[in-house]
């Protein structure tokens, strides 16, 4: 019975400590940062700097909370892209555009958990019609998928 319990304490262990990735039906995939959100956010914007993104913005929400008198959780988001890959999603579709340039958001939870989130390709595809461009959404796909791994792991 004890080494049944430590057994499961072990496997609940393992699958706590490792990155989660989630995607509900709202399109948003969440990844569970091993680093504080002013990290994973550096770490990512570095990624991106290096890979010859674009960077639009860095929005820290916390910082304009305190202005305004207001508490948050540290929140904050990145607003990145390049016209080589968003051009040819916003030919498929023009309103593609209403969700590019590409953002990505590091918030802490509740419980103190670090998170990146960020929209998925296929689900905006879907929320824009687009047909016919499967190989630059899979290349976003791809890209985000590996970026987001740099900036939590």
């Amino acid at each position: 019975m004890k080494s049944q319990k430590i057994i499961i304490t072990s496997v609940l262990f393992l699958i706590m400590s490792k990155p989660v990735s989630a995607q509900n039906d709202t399109g948003i995939i969440h990844i569970r940062s091993a680093y504080t959100v002013t990290n994973t956010i550096s770490k990512l914007e570095e990624t991106l700097k290096s890979k010859g993104m674009t960077i639009f913005k860095r929005v820290d929400h916390t910082a304009g909370a305190e202005k305004a008198g207001l508490t948050l959780r540290p929140t904050e988001l990145l607003i990145f892209g390049n016209p080589k890959i968003g051009t040819p999603l916003m030919l498929c579709s023009q309103t593609a555009a209403l969700d590019l340039p590409q953002k990505a958001l590091a918030y802490k939870d509740e419980d103190g958990q670090v998170w990146l989130a960020y929209n998925d390709p296929a689900y905006m595809a879907k929320r824009h019609g687009i047909s016919g461009c499967e190989k630059p959404l899979q290349k976003v796909s791809n890209a985000l998928a590996k970026f987001a791994k740099i900036a939590t792991e």
